[in-house]
C-alpha cells in the first residue's frame, strides 16, 4: 500500500470513529471489533485494478466504502442504537462490503452516475461517501422541480429520493409518478424514514425498486441497480 493510500485508508476509519461520539460506544467498538476489522483488512490483499482509465487498489476502496457505510449505519439519530447495536450495525456494514465489493462492482461503479434527491443532502453525507469510495458519481437535487430539470438533461444509472419534501409530503411519489408518465424506467430507491412492509409495498406497486431508511440496504439496492443498467 502507498503512503498516499495509508492516508485515504486512515481517514476513511477515522470518518467513522468521528461518529462514536459515547465513550461507551467507542470502547465496546474497539474491544469486540477491532480484531476483526483488522483482520479484514489485512486479508483484502493489494488486487489492482486497470481499465476505463485509473489504476486503483480494491483494498483502499473496500476500505473506505466499509468505513463510511459504517458512519453511516450507526450516525443516524433515532434514539434506541445501543453501544451493542451500534457495533453490530458496523460489523454488518464491513461484513456486506467484504463480500459484495468485486473488481466488477468498482469497474461498473465507477461509469456510474446516480441522482440523490432530498431537500437536507447533508444527512447522506456519510452514505454517499460509501458509494463514492467505490467511483460511483453523485448530482444533488433538492426539490422534485430541480430533479426533473437534471433528468431531462442527463442520464443516471440510479435515483435516490427522500418522500418529505416542503411543502410536498408525498414528495417522493410525485416524482416517480412523473417519471413514469415520462417513461423514464431509471431504477427508483426511496430513502425515508420507514421501511414498514406497507411502505415498502406501496414503493414497489409504484415503480420504485425498494424502500428503505438503512443505509446498508440502500448500499445494496444502489450496487444491485448500477448492475442491471452500467
Amino acid at each position: 500500500m502507498s503512503v498516499d493510500d495509508f492516508v485515504k485508508l486512515i481517514d476513511a476509519i477515522t470518518k467513522l470513529l468521528n461518529v462514536l461520539v459515547y465513550p461507551a460506544v467507542f470502547l465496546y467498538f474497539l474491544v469486540h471489533f477491532g480484531r476483526d476489522l483488522r483482520e479484514f483488512f489485512s486479508s483484502l490483499g493489494e488486487l489492482s485494478l486497470k481499465g476505463a482509465g485509473f489504476e486503483a487498489s480494491l483494498k483502499r476502496k473496500q476500505a473506505e466504502a466499509a468505513a463510511a457505510l459504517a458512519a453511516a449505519t450507526i450516525s443516524q439519530p433515532d434514539g434506541t442504537t445501543t453501544p451493542k447495536i451500534a457495533a453490530q450495525e458496523a460489523r454488518n456494514a464491513v461484513d456486506l462490503v467484504a463480500e459484495a465489493v468485486t473488481p466488477r462492482i468498482i469497474r461498473r461503479a465507477s461509469r456510474s452516475r446516480v441522482l440523490w434527491v432530498d431537500d437536507r443532502p447533508n444527512n447522506n453525507s456519510y452514505a454517499r461517501q460509501s458509494l463514492e469510495a467505490l467511483g460511483v458519481s453523485f448530482e444533488l437535487a433538492t426539490s422534485t422541480e430541480e430533479a426533473l430539470e437534471k433528468i431531462n438533461r442527463q442520464h443516471f444509472d440510479a435515483i435516490i429520493s427522500d418522500m418529505g419534501r416542503p411543502p410536498d409530503p408525498r414528495a417522493g411519489y410525485t416524482l416517480l409518478d412523473k417519471l413514469g408518465s415520462m417513461g423514464n424506467q431509471t431504477p427508483f430507491i426511496i430513502y425515508a424514514g420507514s421501511k414498514a412492509p406497507k411502505h415498502v409495498a406501496e414503493a414497489r406497486s409504484r415503480g420504485a425498486i425498494g424502500c428503505t431508511n438503512n443505509a446498508i440496504e440502500l448500499f445494496e439496492m444502489v450496487l444491485l441497480a448500477i448492475g442491471h443498467t452500467a
